[in-house]
């Protein structure tokens, strides 16, 4: 029997090749949405928000309730940043699930949207009895450098009122069937504020099919809850980080904030990843609905 190589030699080969997977940092980040007048107005967390991200350096960042100047703000802070995304109702008036990322990091390839209803192409759309608009936004990115890696990031914002269970529910398994088109097999990043527990159905659904990255990491930073409504006290876990083709290697609730100010009512959650192997090797990479997505891609302006 012919041995193209030793146990050593192999051993060797699949660590250089893990060694030379790119790594990527990301966040989930509900801003809170800039308001002019009384207590947490923009223009006092704004520097806040600025410097944590500055600080954390995450290469892509899923937003929620980002309006279009505050997506604007960040950038014009840290220009090494670009962002994407249409805003609940098609426009850009209202809030945004704004996708921020480093184009010196990673390539924007393809990017679309859809509603969270049961006309999901059609901009502004509602059901199941949520009193907004809710949608996801997308990217499929790139790596750089000589190894590069194929992924699709998600971003979305789930129903927020008590009696929207049923709707977040349906959120999410709208979500898992929309994904066969859009990613097909490669890794994949959902980023997004739930408005639901880990004992929910809507988590359960997104959990059973991918891997939540605090549950799984084995290095966890800060509270595991999320939102503390301005007080530095964690009370729910509803911002998540869900992974497919990624081992997340730390993962962490930034709570930075300076004195009594924080940058939004929500903790961010970062992570830093790796690439399972081989997953998402670019020359390999391809996705569904290619030609409808970059269609659809063509129409929508970064911001």
């Amino acid at each position: 029997m012919l041995r193209l190589f030793s146990r050593p030699a192999a051993v060797l080969i699949l660590g250089t090749l893990s060694a030379c997977a790119p790594s990527l940092r990301v966040m989930t980040f509900n801003v809170r949405y800039a308001s002019d007048d009384g207590p947490h107005s923009w223009s006092e967390r704004r520097p806040v928000m600025v410097s944590l991200i500055r600080n954390a350096r995450p290469d892509i960042v899923g937003t929620q309730e980002l309006l279009q100047r505050q997506g604007d703000d960040i950038t014009r802070a840290l220009p090494k940043y670009v962002w994407f995304g249409r805003d609940r109702r098609g426009e850009h008036t209202d809030e945004h699930m704004g996708i921020l990322y480093r184009p010196d990091r990673v390539r924007l390839v393809d990017r679309g949207d859809f509603w969270l209803s049961d006309t999901p192409d059609r901009p502004g759309s509602m059901s199941w009895g949520t009193d907004l608009p809710r949608l996801a936004n997308w990217g499929v990115f790139e790596t750089l450098g000589h190894h590069r890696r194929r992924f699709v990031f998600v971003d979305t914002h789930f129903a927020h009122r008590d009696q929207d269970a049923h709707a977040r529910q349906q959120a999410a398994s709208l979500i898992l069937a929309r994904l066969p088109q859009i990613a097909a097999n490669l890794p994949l990043i959902l980023a997004g504020d739930l408005n639901a527990a880990p004992s929910s159905a809507a988590y359960s659904s997104l959990a059973d099919n991918f891997t939540d990255a605090w549950a799984a990491s084995k290095s966890r930073l800060g509270p595991d809850k999320t939102f503390h409504d301005f007080t530095g006290i964690a009370q729910e876990r509803i911002d998540y980080l869900f992974l497919r083709g990624f081992r997340p290697e730390e993962v962490v609730t930034d709570t930075s904030h300076v004195g009594t100010v924080y940058p939004s009512d929500h903790f961010p959650v970062r992570a830093k990843l790796t690439f399972s192997r081989q997953a998402g090797l670019a020359p390999n990479a391809t996705h569904g609905a290619r030609i409808r997505s970059r269609s659809l891609a063509a129409k929508l302006p970064l911001r």
